[in-house]
């Protein structure tokens, strides 16, 4: 590894980097001591669930397009189950790797979107009435590309810009949908209204500002930006984690709420204490510590070497490394 400055390497004996380990794991830093037989077996069943939930969400779809009417209490009962159930999940590295959408992506984004806005709520610490009506809310985000014509909602290549137009008032469309069913709160419509709208009113279909967005919906944003980087398409391959995570803190001031953002990024990143990485210098370590304010400048073990990213920013983390998931 190349030195730079004292400040940013400092080396460690054995006993203090054992100690280091000790006061992290007793501080809970690192959490999941699940193994990973368990681990995959519970992935593989809440992904097929998270697969039966989605092919729902398609027929459901069908039937709004067809009919206008959203079957709330098919939602309620059959989808939304599967939503907190994978939200109680602590496995959140490896979950958030199964809900990449590899087809389908409509359907499966509107679960996948839902799993991990109610997460964040949870990180929150939302009331539950709140967290209802965002698991709900996310999960609806979409609900408006039902109006959407096919050959624009499908289509492989770049749209037109009558057709991007179109595409876009899939957020009115949704609000439409939702605002006058009476057993749901008014912010379940707004997360359909405003969940492409963004803090520095760049966003659509009113260019809102912050202080005008819906708390729920600014959590809906992030959930709905993550997936849609993280999953392939046809026209649009998958980015990798680490470059989805970076663009996101990129975006933390301007485009999301950096509240919301920052904790998100946190809950990730502390998610990987424990585990292997690659630095943009060739090195591996480990991740040791993250830090609530700079989530993506962990506290990094290389042999007998601890490295800051906080301290050294010319250094990042340029992949995960995991034996049991290929392509993160």
């Amino acid at each position: 590894m190349k030195k730079t400055t004292p400040s940013a390497f400092t080396s460690l004996t054995d006993h203090q980097i054992d100690a280091l380990l000790d006061t992290i794991r007793n501080g809970n830093a690192i959490q999941d001591h699940t193994p990973q037989i368990a681990v995959n077996e519970k992935l593989v069943d809440i992904s097929k669930k998270i697969d039966d939930a989605s092919r729902q969400m398609e027929e459901i779809f069908d039937i709004v397009a067809k009919t206008g009417v959203v079957p709330i209490s098919e939602i309620k009962n059959e989808i939304l189950p599967v939503i907190r159930h994978a939200a109680e999940i602590p496995h959140i590295y490896h979950l958030f790797y199964e809900l990449k959408a590899q087809d389908e992506y409509t359907y499966r984004h509107t679960v996948c979107v839902g799993i991990i806005s109610t997460l964040i709520g949870k990180w929150l610490n939302l009331d539950q009435s709140e967290l209802n009506d965002l698991t709900l809310g996310a999960t609806l985000h979409d609900i408006g590309k039902a109006r959407i014509p096919a050959n624009i909602l499908n289509k492989p290549g770049r749209l037109t810009q009558e057709e991007y137009i179109e595409m876009k008032r899939h957020t009115v469309y949704g609000y439409r949908m939702l605002k006058d069913i009476p057993e749901l709160n008014e912010r379940v419509a707004l997360i359909a209204l405003q969940h492409h709208e963004r803090e520095d009113g760049g966003g659509y279909p009113f260019s809102l500002r912050s202080e005008k967005i819906d708390e729920l919906a600014k959590i809906v944003a992030i959930g709905d930006v993550y997936h849609a980087m993280s999953s392939s398409r046809v026209y649009h391959q998958a980015e990798p984690f680490h470059i989805v995570i970076s663009q996101m803190q990129n975006d933390v001031f301007g485009k999301f709420d950096p509240k919301i953002m920052l904790v998100f990024l946190y809950r990730i990143m502390d998610s990987l204490v424990g585990r292997r990485v690659l630095l943009s210098d060739g090195e591996e370590g480990t991740i040791l510590m993250v830090d609530p304010f700079e989530p993506l400048r962990a506290l990094i073990k290389t042999g007998d070497t601890l490295v800051d990213l906080r301290l050294n920013r010319g250094l990042r983390i340029s992949r995960v490394i995991n034996d049991s998931i290929v392509g993160v």
